[in-house]
């Protein structure tokens, strides 16, 4: 990738972070999401790319899954594994968004390597999604924007006096 290609995918996901759908799970719930934890998305989108700009691999953050499983849950009961994720990730998000607390007896301090890979997997398929749902958005407008200037072009060929009729 040059340099050119880098700085362009750079500020696309800064953009990104900060106008990316939300993905969530089919069934309806997704405007049910608690405005605090949109927010809490945005903030972890920018720190993510903060870290990106470091050497890290692009992913999803916590809240963004948090999101995910929370829409997941009210559509359908998920398994252990799943539950202890959401959990998880509910006492991560929780806890540095909201200044408040679980209830201790719902707490997950830590997830097996098993489940850390499920969320890892999580993660990563929710940042592919919202860079495809951008890249089509992208794609739309440079569509729209070359067949405004087709159509601005026709205009002024049409709009332009013919000086010679042979």
């Amino acid at each position: 990738m040059t340099t050119e290609q880098q700085v362009k995918k750079g500020i696309s996901d800064i953009v990104g972070s900060l106008t990316d759908p939300i993905i969530v799970f089919p069934g309806g719930w997704g405007d049910t999401l608690p405005e605090w934890l949109k927010t809490a998305i945005t903030l972890e989108r920018m720190v993510m790319n903060m870290k990106a700009i470091k050497g890290e691999q692009m992913t999803g953050t916590d809240a963004e899954a948090r999101a995910y499983l929370y829409t997941a849950s009210l559509t359908a009961p998920m398994d252990s594994d799943w539950s202890e994720i959401y959990l998880y990730l509910a006492n991560q998000v929780v806890r540095r968004n909201r200044k408040t607390e679980i209830p201790q007896d719902i707490v997950v301090e830590s997830l097996s390597d098993y489940r850390m890979g499920e969320l890892r997997r999580l993660k990563d398929w929710l940042y592919r999604q919202r860079v495809k749902v951008r890249q089509e958005r992208e794609r739309g407008e440079r569509r729209e924007q070359k067949e405004a200037e087709a159509r601005q072009e026709a205009e002024q060929k049409d709009m332009q006096p013919a000086l010679f009729d042979l």
